[in-house]
């Protein structure tokens, strides 16, 4: 067993660590810990010591008044993770959170009650300080959904998804909002919004690992976005624009592209597509139909022009998260709840799942085996593998 690669798999309050054999495609499941609410997002530090995790407890019934981000120790052997210091407080739930390039912040993206960036500085000891205080006037938008820092480590894009037409409420534009980075500190830089961003609802970007080009999935329109980055910032005009479907004629209800991941070798995009509509069918809610897959572009190594490869069923219903091993070899996809599906006459259920695929050379999946996950009434909400420090 190679515990040097691990994944944690959350579901509420509860964080698990899996070892993984990434020759054998093999996850082995060791310990739970639980954390001060539910977890929404986790995102190593670069030395690989540190886990940082943002928690909330939102939810049905819930409040969203009790939101933090956390640091975790790794054991350098194992994996398993302790707590680091004291838990930060933040205003409101971050949906998503990542590290600066130098693993001296943690930036978490907020879109209820009010939407934002919390910068929380990081000790020199891996633990987290008081957040960085922020200039009036930034403009964050209307519902952010990630925030990624830049590789020059000068500029945060925070990917505001925006929202469809719904109830006679009109649609609100998305945008891709660049901010200057300095200190913790950040300003206003430019805004990316064509047709004023209607039409356009970005949900995740992934920046490629040696070219100025980022890839950006749009979830409403279940679309892939290549952009160019000119220095600091992006241009105005995507260079290609792709579907994410396989069928892109019969895009079902409540059918979206989600997470996106570049492969470690900057050949290879990969795009989650998830769909959970349902029908009724003899008084059960089943699943409608629609696409659950993970997308497969080659990249063109000269212009980062994607071409679909491949659509790899990901074995369950509604991936919200996958990773790839930090070798290449191997993509974990997680999907976030059961759901009942209809067989000919007869109902049956779907779990929540880690499906495993190996990535071939050509970048493409092969489906190995699928964990299915105990939710017990909850969401898996998040997932994420990675490789490990030494201490």
């Amino acid at each position: 067993m190679n515990a040097k690669v691990t994944l944690y798999s959350a579901v509420g309050k509860e964080l698990t660590h899996y070892e993984v054999d990434v020759e054998g495609a093999l996850l082995v499941k060791r310990k739970t810990i639980k954390v001060p609410a539910v977890v929404q997002y986790a995102w190593p530090h670069p030395s690989k010591r540190y886990l940082y995790v943002a928690t909330s407890n939102r939810g049905v019934g819930m409040k969203a008044d009790f939101n933090h981000v956390s640091a975790y120790r790794f054991d350098p052997a194992s994996g398993a993770l302790a707590p680091h210091g004291d838990p930060q407080p933040l205003y409101a739930r971050a949906v998503h959170i990542c590290l600066d390039r130098s693993g001296n912040h943690v930036l978490s993206a907020h879109n209820l009650p009010r939407t934002g960036i919390t910068v929380n500085p990081i000790n020199s000891d891996g633990t987290l300080a008081p957040a960085v205080a922020q200039p009036d006037g930034l403009d964050f938008g209307i519902y952010p959904h990630q925030v990624m820092m830049a590789p020059s480590n000068r500029t945060v894009i925070l990917v505001d998804r925006g929202n469809d037409a719904a109830s006679g409420k009109p649609e609100d534009p998305g945008a891709l909002r660049l901010f200057g980075f300095d200190k913790g500190v950040l300003s206003n830089l430019a805004s990316i919004a064509p047709n004023g961003g209607y039409g356009f609802g970005p949900r995740h970007l992934d920046f490629h690992p040696a070219k100025p080009w980022v890839y950006v999935s749009l979830e409403r329109q279940s679309k892939l976005y290549m952009y160019r980055m000119q220095g600091d910032s992006l241009e105005p005009n995507a260079a290609f624009i792709r579907d994410t479907l396989a069928d892109p004629e019969n895009k079902r209800p409540r059918q979206h592209a989600g997470t996106i991941h570049v492969h470690p070798n900057g050949r290879i995009v990969y795009v989650a597509n998830r769909a959970d509509w349902t029908v009724d069918y003899a008084g059960a809610q089943v699943f409608g139909g629609g696409e659950n897959s993970i997308a497969v572009y080659a990249l063109d190594p000269a212009t980062g022009e994607p071409t679909l490869i491949q659509h790899a069923d990901t074995h369950s219903i509604h991936v919200r998260t996958f990773a790839i091993d930090p070798s290449g070899r191997l993509l974990v996809a997680a999907s976030i709840k059961p759901l009942a599906v209809r067989e000919g006459a007869k109902v049956t259920t779907v779990p929540a799942a880690l499906s495993v695929f190996r990535i071939g050379s050509d970048g493409k999946l092969e489906f190995v085996r699928k964990y299915d996950v105990d939710t017990g009434g909850k969401i898996h909400y998040w997932m994420g593998m990675f490789g490990l420090g030494e201490g």
